[in-house]
Parts: C-alpha cells; sequence; structure tokens
C-alpha cells in the first residue's frame, strides 16, 4: 500500500528547491512575478495549450520540455503575452537571458509562463526591475501562489510526501485559474516541483496520462486560453533509487502525482469566476473511459446544469440532455442521483422531495452520479456554478 501524507508546505518544500516572488509593477501593488529555482538540472515534463493561438513563451517552454532538462521558472501575471508577434518572442527570449545572468544559468534550461490580458506587450523595462528583485534564498517562498494569480480569488497549493524505496520524496504543487478553463488545457498555469529521482521520459509519459483525468476533466466556462502550462521538475534530490517503469516506486509516485493534479484541478474548478459553489460529476457504467469521462465534462459543463445548479434547481432533465448530447451509444436505463438523491431510475422519474433537495443543492459542494448501465468504466469531471457575477467579471475584464 502507498504510504504518503499531505504536509502543510508550498512549491519550494521538495529538497533543493527554492521560489520567490516580487511587485514588478505590473499590478496595482501586488505580487507579480513569481521564481521557482531547482539547485540543479532537474528532469521537466510538460502538457500545454490547445489552442492554435498560443502565448508567446509556449514554445520556448515546448522546446525546453523537448531538452529534458528545466532549473528555473520564471511566471508573470497581468500580461499573457499572447497575440504579440516577434517582439512578444523577442520579450520571452530576453526574460531567458536576465535570469540566467541574475543566476549563472542556462538560458535554455529556463520556463517562461505569463497570464492576463491578451495583446499587451511586456514592459521589459519592469520585468528586468523585478528580476533584479529575485532572490535564491525563499525570499518570499509563500508569495509565489500569491503572484501568479489574475481573477483568482484564493491561491492554490498542495503538498505531499511518498515513501519510495526507503526514502521520504515530496511533491508540491501549484496553479492559477479561474476563468477561460476548458483545458485540453486552459488559462490556468500549474507548477509541480519533487525531489524525486525519475528519468525526464518516464515523467512526461506520466503526466501525459495523469492530464487527461485531472486538469483536462475541469471546465468554467468552455473557453480554452493560449496560455495554459502545466510543468513538472523533478530535481532527484531526495537520493531515492530512480524510479523506474512497472515497479512498486512507479505506482506510489504515480499515485501521488496524480492527486497532486486532481487536487489543483478541483481547486481551480471551485474557485472558478464568480462561483459559489464546486460541481463534481461521477459517469459510471459506461462502454469506455473515454465516453464517460466526456460524458461527466459535457454534464458539468452545461450552461443549463450550471444555472440550475445556481439557483439551486434541482432539474435533472438539463442533466439527462446533457448526456444525450455526447453519448455515442444508445443509453434507455440510466439511474441518477443529485447529492445522493435518487432522481431518475431506468430512465423514469422517482418521486423525491423537491424542496428538501434544493436546500441540498445550495451546499457548496453538489455531486452529481449518473449510471449509464452501459458497461464497467467510468469518469469523473469538475466544474462550477454559473452566476451573475461571472458575467460581471468578463464584461469588465478588458485588453
Amino acid at each position: 500500500m502507498t504510504k504518503f501524507k499531505a504536509i502543510k508546505g508550498n512549491i519550494a518544500s521538495p529538497k533543493g528547491f527554492t521560489a520567490d516572488a516580487t511587485h514588478a509593477e505590473l499590478k496595482f501593488q501586488k505580487l507579480d512575478l513569481g521564481l521557482i529555482l531547482s539547485d540543479v538540472p532537474a528532469a521537466v515534463a510538460g502538457v500545454f495549450t490547445t489552442n492554435k493561438v498560443a502565448a508567446a513563451p509556449i514554445d520556448l517552454d515546448k522546446a525546453l520540455v523537448a531538452g529534458g532538462v528545466a532549473q528555473a521558472i520564471i511566471v508573470n501575471s497581468a500580461i499573457a503575452n499572447a497575440v504579440t508577434g516577434d517582439e512578444g518572442i523577442t520579450n520571452a527570449k530576453k526574460t531567458q537571458r536576465l535570469l540566467a545572468e541574475k543566476f549563472d544559468l542556462n538560458p535554455s534550461h529556463i520556463a517562461v509562463c505569463s497570464t492576463g490580458v491578451i495583446g499587451k506587450q511586456l514592459p521589459m523595462d519592469k520585468i528586468a526591475l523585478g528580476i533584479s528583485k529575485l532572490s535564491a534564498e525563499n525570499g518570499h517562498t509563500n508569495g509565489f501562489a500569491e503572484a501568479i494569480l489574475t481573477t483568482d480569488l484564493v491561491t492554490k497549493e498542495v503538498t505531499y510526501e511518498v515513501e519510495i524505496a526507503g526514502k521520504t520524496v515530496t511533491v508540491a504543487g501549484v496553479c492559477k485559474g479561474s476563468g477561460m478553463i476548458h483545458p485540453n488545457m486552459a488559462t490556468m498555469l500549474g507548477f509541480i516541483t519533487t525531489d524525486a529521482k525519475i528519468a525526464q521520459p518516464l515523467l512526461q509519459n506520466m503526466l501525459s496520462e495523469i492530464i487527461e483525468t485531472t486538469f483536462n476533466q475541469i471546465t468554467v466556462d468552455g473557453d480554452t486560453s493560449t496560455n495554459d502550462t502545466v510543468l513538472v521538475m523533478a530535481n532527484g534530490q531526495a537520493d531515492n533509487a530512480e524510479i523506474l517503469v512497472d515497479t512498486e516506486d512507479y505506482q506510489a509516485f504515480k499515485t501521488v502525482l496524480a492527486i497532486v493534479c486532481q487536487d489543483l484541478a478541483k481547486k481551480i474548478a471551485a474557485d472558478g469566476e464568480g462561483a459559489t459553489k464546486l460541481i463534481e460529476v461521477n459517469v459510471t457504467g459506461a462502454p469506455d473511459e473515454l465516453s464517460a469521462r466526456l460524458i461527466a465534462k459535457q454534464i458539468v459543463g452545461s450552461s443549463l446544469v450550471k444555472t440550475a445548479i445556481f439557483g439551486a434547481d434541482p432539474n435533472w432533465g438539463r442533466v439527462i440532455s446533457a448526456i444525450g448530447q455526447v453519448a455515442a451509444f444508445d443509453v434507455p436505463d440510466i439511474e441518477l442521483e443529485i447529492q445522493g438523491d435518487l432522481v431518475l431510475l431506468h430512465s423514469t422519474p422517482v418521486d423525491f422531495d423537491q424542496a428538501e433537495l434544493s436546500e441540498k443543492l445550495k451546499e457548496k459542494i453538489v455531486v452529481i452520479d449518473a449510471d449509464l448501465n452501459n458497461g464497467t468504466q467510468s469518469g469523473t469531471a469538475w466544474g462550477c456554478d454559473l452566476t451573475y457575477k461571472y458575467v460581471e467579471i468578463n464584461a469588465l475584464y478588458h485588453s
């Protein structure tokens, strides 16, 4: 059995990592530039946005992942550096060079990430000033999670320890994301550090697999952003025996990495712009896992379902409609529960106390369980309700 536990920590908790954050004057009196730094070059894995209009740093970071090595990640908020042409690419590369000079690093081992308003150029004088303030001595470790935020209301961090071959390995994660969330990936930045020793190809394969059932199963508003990035750095400083495929250590590490990704994904869904509730949809009885995941995501992404949840309306017909829109097979025998109350059995309505269920729908977490009775596979997706506040936030968020 995998021995792991959640601990109080931050992105610099794994051995050999430091972090810092500063105010580079990109936002008014708020931290807006963050750094993650490894003492030694680390194996790096990454997954990126599928949006064809990708931000300038994306190509740099894809090249970094292809090279397999990273030693630092620098992130700015407020400005996305997307749809900025050649100048945007030049500025991303300049950011690499400035940080490399500051900390004596190889520029090609530095990941650059940005989030914020699309179409604005980075003010490189401010970026340079901000970099000059950054420290390798954990000057503002806890501030990194704050520096990467845009419309998020809360920071999002998790840290776990797991025993690997008799050694304690730490895995820490931090992310941001609130709107334009509909990954295959979305306006979401996620960073994971670990002191585990694992080869880069294996780490990449593991991350790519885990992404499908975690970050790619959340949706806030159906819009996929230009800047999505998830990066994992593994620097091997825990001194564990190298994790090899198809071993107990591999499964233990994969389990914890998946938990970190799932925890972060759920935190993003719960902090959706204007959201008041986290919605979890569990689909079982599907003929294949992909169908189960697609149906779960369709339900949680339905504007009609989301608004019904916001209004505490137990309108199960909207859930059934969402299932029918994407199911590639007949679904004549659906069993549906909302907040644990059975509302549909054998695709036939069941009497339930609507007033009581409406009260349950006012809770902070709403769970919908749909059994399709057409197989053995399952899938889960997470999202949030759609509120008046979402419209207000996005009506005022401009470029």
